[in-house]
């Protein structure tokens, strides 16, 4: 890894999967989006999470991504791998491709489906951490995934060394002080969700994984930027100006309009494996109209006619 900042700082977006006319992958295209998003100036990315489609994708098609990721930008930032299958068989297995593949990290979350208990929670977790070398972070989404990486979790894997950050998806942002005031330094702390990330990096998060970078990189970029130089009136703007798209990263069709978003802007194609659909009707309607503002507006495109 020869990225300039440390791993879990700055901004993550979590980049889109992108498929052809068939559905299959399109590796030239996915490789495309990576490579644009790294050039724009983030700080790493997170590979197949809920953006890139993760439970859509057959195994082998997992490992081509990841596979294709290393070639197209590994060395340039930090490379995170999301671990997200039916059992923990299979999820240390992916582990273990993923770390010969050539990733940097791992963002860890729960077995899908079926909801644990805490102590089957902390086995899972613990079980594929004890699988690799590589770092991970915990993915805590209740209203996604129904499952609450709760403080009794996190206490019970305070021994394990390579579980060192937790992205933090919950919507009340009084998580992250109770992290924090609970473990101190022990997790570095991602904001998780777009629309509540300026209160998540004031509260003490180091980093953002982000959903409507993948559309509006520049922006999303200097947000953390502005917030890291205490430019707090300009990032309280950009974040003005972002948030009726932010809320879309909080909604059950956040993949098909962060899609769709990036298509309007140029950055990839709208197509969603089943069972997901593309937007219609008000919805898409909607979802349009909000892009199409933002980009008419877009504080990087002010700035740069300013100058």
């Amino acid at each position: 890894m020869t990225g300039k900042r440390a791993l879990w700082t700055g901004v993550y977006p979590a980049a889109t999967t992108q498929f052809a006319d068939d559905f299959s992958i399109d590796l030239d295209a996915t490789q495309k989006v990576q490579t644009a998003l790294v050039d724009d100036g983030v700080d790493g990315l997170i590979l197949l999470g809920t953006c890139g489609e993760n439970n859509s994708l057959e195994p082998d098609e997992k490992r081509s991504v990841l596979t294709g990721a290393v070639e197209a930008v590994g060395g340039r930032v930090p490379l995170v791998a999301g671990v997200s299958e039916l059992t923990t068989a299979r999820a240390i297995q992916y582990a273990k491709d993923a770390e010969k593949i050539g990733v940097d990290a791992l963002m860890l979350l729960p077995a899908m489906v079926y909801v644990p208990t805490v102590n089957e929670l902390q086995a899972h977790f613990r079980a594929v951490a004890e699988a690799t070398s590589l770092p991970i972070m915990l993915y805590n989404n209740p209203p996604a995934y129904r499952v609450s990486v709760d403080f009794e979790t996190l206490e019970g894997l305070s021994d394990v060394k390579n579980i060192v950050a937790v992205k933090e998806s919950a919507p009340d942002p009084r998580r992250f002080t109770d992290i924090i005031n609970r473990f101190g330094d022990r997790y570095d702390v991602m904001a998780g969700l777009d629309d509540v990330a300026l209160e998540g990096l004031a509260l003490g998060a180091s980093g953002w994984v982000s959903g409507l970078t993948s559309a509006f990189p520049a922006e999303s970029v200097r947000l953390v930027q502005a917030f890291e130089e205490g430019k707090w009136e300009e990032a309280r703007a950009i974040y003005r100006w972002f948030m009726p798209l932010l809320h879309l990263d909080a909604e059950h069709d956040l993949v098909q309009s962060i899609k769709l978003a990036e298509q309007i802007m140029g950055r990839g194609s709208e197509r969603v494996r089943m069972p997901r659909l593309p937007l219609t009707g008000q919805r898409r309607a909607d979802v349009i109209r909000w892009v199409e503002e933002a980009a008419a507006t877009q504080p990087s495109k002010q700035a740069a006619k300013a100058a």
